[in-house]
């Protein structure tokens, strides 16, 4: 049975040696005093409710230590990444199995080379708590490598730059934005620079050589951040300047980084597009007649100049495209099914010399080119590193619920795959072992929510199991099928873990996204509690262990459900999660706040301050029969600051109500993403699983998983 308040341990807020009880200040009932970093209080505070949760997962040690190690074992540790070829060299990752970072290698194409040693993240790792790669750019020679990397958590990185293939490693520039870019001159490196809020809001152009840097671009509305790319044909740089439903893209000729700008075409307000080149022509996906994109195409002189080339479709959203020297491969979302695919759209040869659409390829459906296979349904499936322009093998990323990461080669001549790396497993309990289905929940205006379930295949059909219920919903982010060797361990136990797409989410195309953003957000709340309800309709799930997983603003997903129905779970994972809404959007000076107006909306209007203020979870906790709830922060959390799940735990733990503990762990050396080095990364979720397991009453359940 699932933990209630029955539990010996399920009433800890009468206890008066608690954090909350101790730290308690009359004059603050909201607990917003925990906002002020610089109080020593704050992190005594935050040690004492660790210390706290300690004492809770210690009759738990041996479970977790049980997660833990079935992982290892399961897992493949050494790790060898699937080779990449530029142009004279090909590069790889290599992670020991008793190391937590990988090392990038790189090999001459020619015969008999040696593999040189680009860069080791092990070694660089040593002396931080906390290290995370932001980005890797080989200049187009090849002679020179550049990288970003956080080493506190807080999304600042330092910019670092080494002659290949043996020299010295430089710190260049400290505090920017992750992302970097080489022009084609081999001179010149672009990066991004931070304002106050730590919003990308400017573009550099640095010539290492000389140490000349200037400005290249400025981003003045607090709405948008800056990003850039390079075309597959390596012919131009495309900067970007995007709110979260509006953007405008620029064009900078690749190999002569100090030309002037050219707008491809203003910005207008709630139009969205995207640019690619090939030969004479730019292909820009965009939503100016539709909601769901459409592919149209300019000419290099005059890439304002779109003309239609794929219609919008009521029943598909476009993308992406991506470019090359014979065609393009465009990324399609069905809505009916909730499944991305992949479309090879293949252009005659003489294309460049007419509209950019040259003869086209139409197998069947009245649109041009035709569909990739797909391994299965659903499934993620996505375009892999593929830099060469020409290339007709393209390399493919395959993965399901089921199925593990793996990499196929696809031969547009001839059709056929082949498989170039699958992530092994090991032990008692493969995809064979494996089922999943999708199921249709009704929502509460009727509109039909998907939901998938995995469990294992003989279990599925025995009758209602524990089911842990996962949820995303904001920013039109898609749920891709995805396949997790620590799930395994909570699988092998008898757990079933499904997934709700709810609205908000883009798992059926710019509507599902729409329809549960701004004055929509509540049909996100309402449809993940429709997909719990619809679990246990079908018999899937145990109506009394049901428990509630979501991070970061899946975590506001989560709190407000639990506002809106307590009962509805056993237990709820908050992970880095977005609770404290009104607050934070009445507060234009921290990150993220004004780039989410487009999201949440802005508060200053009072109707909009109203909606919010109706289902921010800080602002709507009662004395209602809560879960079980695990809350996690992290202390260098630029995103969602650690004193959102903390005021939530305050909080919760002062109305006393829940049905079971109350527990807050904050991570004092991550940030959003939490932990970077993988073990401990896997260690903290261990910890999480057993949490789940004790709420689910499976904590003392054997791995009984089918033999081998």
């Amino acid at each position: 049975m699932s933990r209630t308040s029955s539990s010996s341990d399920a009433s800890p807020n009468a206890r008066q040696d608690l954090p909350v009880a101790r730290f308690r200040r009359d004059d603050d009932p909201d607990w917003h005093w925990l906002e002020s970093r610089d109080d020593p209080q704050v992190k005594a505070f935050l040690k004492a409710a660790n210390t706290e949760s300690d004492r809770f997962f210690s009759p738990l040690l041996a479970l977790e230590e049980s997660l833990y190690q079935g992982h290892l074992a399961r897992r493949e540790l050494a790790v060898v990444g699937l080779p990449v070829a530029i142009e004279r060299y090909r590069y790889w990752s290599e992670t020991a199995a008793d190391a937590d970072y990988p090392l990038w290698w790189r090999q001459s194409l020619a015969p008999d080379a040696v593999p040189e040693l680009l860069l080791d993240l092990e070694s660089r790792s040593k002396d931080h708590e906390f290290l995370e790669l932001g980005d890797m750019a080989i200049s187009p020679d090849e002679n020179w490598l550049a990288w970003s990397e956080d080493v506190s958590g807080n999304e600042f990185f330092d910019l670092y730059l080494k002659r290949l293939p043996d020299g010295e490693p430089e710190r260049l520039r400290r505090r920017l934005g992750p992302e970097l870019l080489w022009a084609e001159d081999n001179r010149t490196l672009l990066f991004t620079r931070y304002d106050a809020t730590q919003r990308p809001s400017t573009i550099w152009r640095l010539r290492p050589e000389d140490d000349r840097c200037e400005k290249l671009f400025e981003e003045s509305d607090v709405e948008f951040w800056v990003s850039f790319d390079k075309t597959r044909s390596r012919e131009w740089i495309v900067l970007e300047t995007a709110s979260k439903e509006t953007s405008e893209c620029y064009l900078l000729p690749a190999d002569r980084p100090d030309a002037s700008l050219h707008c491809v075409r203003p910005r207008e307000p709630g139009v969205e597009y995207a640019i690619d080149h090939r030969g004479n022509h730019f292909y820009v996906l965009n939503n100016r007649d539709g909601a769901h994109f459409r592919l149209d195409v300019a000419p290099v002189s005059d890439p304002g100049n779109w003309s239609a080339f794929v219609p919008h479709r009521d029943e598909v959203t476009l993308e992406g495209v991506d470019a090359f020297s014979w065609g393009l491969i465009l990324t399609e979302r069905d809505h009916l099914e909730a499944q991305v695919y992949l479309r090879a759209i293949e252009l005659s040869p003489d294309a460049d010399g007419d509209s950019g659409t040259g003869t086209l390829q139409d197998r069947g459906d009245g649109l041009p080119g035709y569909r990739l296979p797909l391994p299965e349904a659903p499934c993620s499936l996505e375009l892999g590193d593929t830099p060469n322009f020409d290339e007709r093998k393209l390399h493919l990323r395959e993965e399901s619920f089921t199925l593990p990461v793996r990499w196929v080669e696809h031969d547009l001549d001839s059709g056929q795959q082949r498989l170039l790396k699958e992530q092994p497993l090991h032990g008692n309990l493969g995809p064979a072992d494996l089922v999943c289905r999708r199921l249709w929940a009704t929502g509460h205006d009727g509109e039909r929510i998907p939901v998938s379930v995995v469990a294992r295949a003989d279990l599925l059909d025995q009758g209602p199991m524990p089911t842990l219920l996962y949820g995303y919903g904001a920013y039109g982010e898609v749920l891709e099928p995805w396949f997790s060797v620590a799930r395994l361990e909570l699988l092998s136990r008898g757990i079933a873990f499904a997934v709700a797409h709810v609205r908000g989410g883009g798992d059926r195309g710019e509507p599902w996204y729409l329809a549960g953003k701004l004055e929509h957000k509540a049909n996100s709340f309402r449809d993940f509690l429709a997909a719990r309800h619809a679990l246990v309709e079908e018999g899937l799930a145990d109506p009394d262990r049901v428990a509630a997983y979501g991070a970061s603003a899946g975590g506001l997903l989560v709190g407000a459900s639990l506002n809106l129905e307590p009962e509805a779970f056993c237990a709820a994972v908050l992970d880095v999660p977005f609770v404290d809404v009104l607050r934070t959007m009445e507060n234009p000076d921290l990150p993220l706040t004004t780039a989410e107006y487009t999201e949440w909306g802005n508060p200053i209007d009072p109707a909009v301050r109203g909606r919010i203020r109706d289902y921010s979870p800080l602002d709507n906790l009662t004395a209602q029969p809560y879960p079980s709830v695990l809350l996690q922060g992290s202390w260098h959390d630029s995103r969602v600051p650690y004193w959102e799940p903390a005021k939530l735990y305050a909080r919760l733990t002062e109305l006393g109500s829940a049905r079971g503990p109350v527990l807050l762990r904050t991570d004092m050396a991550a940030g959003h993403g939490g932990a970077s080095g993988r073990f401990k990364a896997w260690r903290d979720n261990a910890r999480q699983d057993a949490f789940i397991l004790w709420a689910l009453g499976a904590d003392s359940s054997l791995d009984t998983a089918p033999a081998d």
